[in-house]
């Protein structure tokens, strides 16, 4: 590491202002400080120190995401070996190359233009790139159905870095999730591309790996399958999904959101760094089992309550999404608040409207707009409570 650091700095005179490559400074910042803490200092009397920074924060949140990616890929060959017949005669890991293959794409094309566009921004302002895309880069592939065209997911993550994050001052400052408005994105424009029952299974061999599946194959999600009044089943229709199933996410649905074990791991991950907070993860669970309760009576019978917290992306997004520190409340008291409502409004939407099954992109959406005056709700109730115990004691 020392021979890199001293490569760095001879060639750092070149990117700097006057350098002969100073058009790509910012992108040679980015590069320098995600790999070694700034050399910089505080002073004036400044006694709090810490080596973590956003950047550090944010390959934490990576790393809790390689499970779930991970399992995302093995299940992405696993559909395609149920729908092709071949299932019993394919490996462990012709199936999980077949299901690297078909994310690499994505998340290429994810980060080329998501970091494209953050260091022009860079550039254009003459400022550091900003890093909070390392975690919305590789969540925005995994959120996505496996047919999602690598167009239509260049030009969603085009319009949610630019309209969601970048118009309102880059990272720390956009008041919505940037991949779930790319998600939203795609279900409004082009909803035929992340709905239906035809764009959740891979059906054509990439480089050797996979196998073809009949020709018109369809499968919907298991949430999908309960909207419609059927049984509970996989890619085989003959099928119904088990709890192991379920848990382990070997079932159609988006990349990164059918395993509840990988999920969790991540979980795990994030609680124990301290970078997301138990109080928003808890209250999505919380609220959501609470609505359940609540409209028990309208739950098909195909779908007990517990089942919905383990299909979908329930879990998901309550672990990766609703704990977003600069979209979620930020207040304490805050914070069960804001995770509770997510719980509550998902379940609501699934029951209430058959014809969008999921539930969990609206909930976040609709509670990141709301967090800042849940925010301000609770701060004036603490100053109202203070400024009433100085007047008793006066």
């Amino acid at each position: 590491m020392k021979f890199l650091r001293n490569y760095l700095n001879k060639i750092k005179p070149k990117f700097e202002e006057g350098g002969k490559l100073k058009a790509f400074r910012s992108l040679f910042d980015g590069f320098e400080t995600f790999l070694f803490v700034p050399n910089d200092t505080s002073k004036n009397g400044v006694n709090i120190h810490d080596a973590i920074d956003s950047k550090r924060i944010m390959s934490l949140v990576v790393i809790a995401l390689m499970p779930a990616m991970l399992l995302g890929m093995y299940n992405i060959g696993l559909q395609n070996a149920i729908a092709a017949g071949t299932a019993a005669t394919t490996g462990w890991f012709d199936m999980f190359m077949f299901g690297l293959l078909v994310m690499l794409p994505k998340i290429a094309v994810s980060y080329i233009v998501g970091l494209g566009i953050e260091f022009t921004v860079a550039q254009w302002k003459k400022e550091e790139i900003h890093e909070g895309f390392l975690v919305s880069g590789i969540i925005i592939p995994m959120i996505v159905p496996v047919g999602c065209p690598l167009w239509i997911l260049a030009v969603a993550t085009a319009f949610a870095v630019i309209f969601a994050k970048e118009v309102f001052g880059g990272t720390g400052m956009n008041i919505v999730n940037v991949a779930l408005i790319a998600r939203a994105f795609i279900f409004f424009a082009y909803p035929s591309v992340i709905s239906g029952d035809s764009v959740w299974v891979a059906t054509e061999p990439i480089m050797g790996f996979g196998a073809q599946a009949v020709d018109g194959y369809t499968c919907a999600t298991a949430l999908q399958h309960v909207a419609n009044g059927a049984a509970i089943t996989g890619a085989d229709p003959n099928v119904t999904l088990s709890v192991c199933d379920m848990l382990f996410g070997f079932m159609p649905g988006s990349i990164g959101e059918t395993s509840v074990v990988a999920i969790a791991i991540g979980a795990v991950i994030l609680l124990w760094t301290g970078v997301a907070s138990w109080k928003t993860m808890l209250s999505v669970f919380v609220g959501g089992i609470a609505m359940l309760f609540v409209f028990e009576d309208k739950l098909p019978e195909a779908m007990p309550i517990w089942h919905h917290l383990l299909l979908g992306g329930f879990c998901f997004g309550a672990v990766f999404m609703a704990t977003d520190p600069v979209t979620s409340a930020r207040t304490e008291t805050g914070k069960y608040i804001y995770g509770f409502g997510i719980g509550a409004m998902t379940i609501i939407i699934r029951v209430l409207n058959p014809g969008y099954p999921e539930g969990m992109m609206l909930a976040i959406l609709l509670m990141n707009v709301t967090a800042p005056f849940i925010d301000y709700c609770v701060v004036q109730s603490n100053v109202s409570a203070r400024a009433k115990r100085l007047t008793k004691k006066n």
